[in-house]
């Protein structure tokens, strides 16, 4: 059974930086595409970033563009997410996800983590 267990959240102050991590357990998912979204209170879930495994390819969302960044360590199974000059805006509950492709959207995720709360405050 595949876990996904994030870790790293927590609060920081406007212009600060957090790295999140996303354990992989279980079967291996070499051959898929780990995301991760965030979903603030009230809103809907937002795509944030996604890298394959296989060759670390990446997308990014352009509202975190030039200030996250998504890596995979592929000996850990783990997944981060380098978040820099955060916002206030950044806050929210932060999700880690794989695919058996590169996707924006969520419903093309099969599994999820239980999500880490950022807060960034102003």
């Amino acid at each position: 059974q595949v876990q996904l267990v994030e870790s790293g959240g927590g609060l920081v102050q406007t212009g600060g930086s957090l790295r999140l991590s996303c354990a992989v357990t279980g079967r291996p998912l070499s051959s898929y595409a780990m995301g991760w979204f965030r979903q603030a209170p009230g809103k809907e879930r937002e795509f944030v970033a996604a890298i394959i495994w296989r060759d670390g390819s990446t997308v990014y969302a352009d509202s975190v563009k030039g200030r996250f960044t998504i890596s995979r360590d592929n000996a850990k199974n783990t997944v981060y997410l380098q978040m820099n000059s955060l916002k206030p805006e950044d806050t929210a509950v932060y999700y880690c996800a794989a695919a058996r492709g590169l996707a924006v959207r969520s419903r093309a995720y099969d599994y999820w983590g239980q999500g880490t709360q950022v807060t960034v405050s102003s």
